[in-house]
């Protein structure tokens, strides 16, 4: 029996090596350690019920020393019981009635920044570009490294030091050098690596974003923030074909889950003043996050939307939900901080995770179904989704990447025209190949 136990003992530390073990608090590691050598869990046994330990402690739900019962008949019994526990609280709606602010104040970050010379400006592709998955084709210019916000979901954690944010001191001289096909329409994003317009213009960004556009006038300029600073935008004029795209949640999830960003309230705010300036505006609702009451408190926010905004000055709506890579779920597993993001019923969307479809459906036909008064007016997408979804949430569907990627084009091309007749650039229909 003690060469036994002794095995077991080298087989523990080996795999608790290979797995989130040093992410637990104290408690719950002497827990798991006597519980694993009292019922000899594998390898991927104990890697899991640490998993669901994390995950019940980042939940804010019963810990996993509060949920075990004193004894169990076997391993098999133990395991499934833990199990069981952890897969009914992933089934039933996520509720956020126990959260506080106070539950994040022990996980403020304090952020450091750096400067490194980029070698060229590339055009980058969207990160998350799936050949599985309709997808509009973004080209990225990314200026900055890793975001000063800290949303539980963002998959910007796992490419990134979060508490280093770099700027790259060569942007404005490598961004003139960068060649473009003046006969080619280009929808370029500067929101991929780090949120568009928290940093405002430091270290010469937005100068040298503003001439980019000037320059370059077949260039769709699309800015992606959370951010209420817009301090720039307001005291520059703005070139035609800059559009401002607030990413916009419910008070819920942005009291939950995005910490740090500006409020639903003051992002409205902000993204009025800037269409009243004359400058295109849109919105992305990514991720649309299931929970308690979920539709009716995203409603009140389309609705908000419609009524405070021109339809003809707003070029975009999208919509998107939950989808993890594994070293995201890892990375969001090593934070210690409170997040029901992971809380979900996962299953395999193109060999990421993500919500069923079913589920999916629901969320992205009632929002567009909301948004109806501005069907005639602003382009709705689904952005990174499953392409069975189109037909069923919009009526209609692409044949293609490359097909939503021109239509896609067209349609702010030509509010760009309309809303600055005095832009140089034309666009119609007959330039459409598929």
């Amino acid at each position: 029996m003690e060469e036994f136990n002794m095995s077991y003992n080298e087989k523990f530390y080996s795999s608790i090596e290979k797995s989130n073990y040093n992410k637990l608090d104290e408690k719950s590691q002497i827990f798991i350690k006597e519980l694993s050598f009292t019922y000899q869990f594998s390898f991927q046994e104990l890697k899991q019920i640490i998993d669901f330990a994390i995950d019940f402690k980042m939940w804010h739900e019963k810990e996993i020393f509060e949920v075990c019962k004193d004894e169990y008949s076997n391993r098999k019994e133990c395991f499934n019981h833990i199990r069981n526990i952890w897969q009914d609280l992933r089934k039933r709606p996520n509720s956020y009635t126990k959260f506080t602010k106070q539950l994040y104040k022990d996980d403020v970050r304090k952020i450091s920044f750096r400067n490194f010379q980029g070698e060229k400006a590339a055009l980058g592709s969207c990160p998350v570009a799936s050949p599985n998955t309709r997808c509009c084709n973004l080209l990225t210019l990314d200026a900055v490294q890793s975001c000063g916000f800290d949303c539980s979901y963002c998959s910007i954690q796992s490419f990134y030091n979060q508490d280093k944010v770099g700027f790259d001191v060569n942007f404005k001289d490598n961004l003139k050098n960068l060649k473009l096909d003046a006969n080619e329409i280009y929808h370029i994003g500067t929101g991929q690596s780090s949120d568009s317009l928290m940093w405002g213009n430091k270290e010469g960004i937005l100068d040298a974003l503003f001439e980019f556009a000037r320059n370059n006038p077949n260039v769709i300029l699309e800015f992606k923030t959370k951010s209420n600073n817009i301090k720039y935008f307001l005291e520059n004029d703005v070139p035609a074909n800059i559009i401002c795209t607030w990413s916009l949640n419910t008070p819920t999830i942005i009291e939950n889950e995005e910490h740090l960003a500006a409020s639903l309230e003051k992002r409205i705010e902000t993204a009025k003043k800037v269409s009243d300036k004359g400058v295109l505006v849109g919105f992305h609702f990514h991720p649309i996050v299931h929970y308690e009451n979920y539709l009716s408190e995203y409603e009140e926010v389309y609705k908000t939307l419609i009524d405070t905004f021109d339809a003809k000055k707003v070029a975009l709506v999208s919509m998107g939900t939950l989808t993890f890579i594994k070293p995201v779920i890892n990375k969001i597993r090593s934070r210690n901080f409170k997040s029901k993001i992971l809380q979900m019923p996962m299953v395999d969307a193109n060999g990421k995770q993500s919500y069923p479809l079913n589920v999916k459906k629901e969320m992205f036909k009632h929002a567009y179904d909301t948004f109806k008064p501005w069907h005639k007016d602003v382009y709705f997408y689904l952005c990174m989704e499953d392409e069975s979804l189109w037909k069923d949430v919009f009526g209609y569907e692409y044949s293609s990447n490359n097909q939503m990627e021109e239509f896609m084009k067209m349609s702010y091309m030509n509010k760009i025209k309309q809303n600055s007749p005095s832009h140089n650039f034309s666009f119609s229909s007959d330039s459409l190949s598929f």
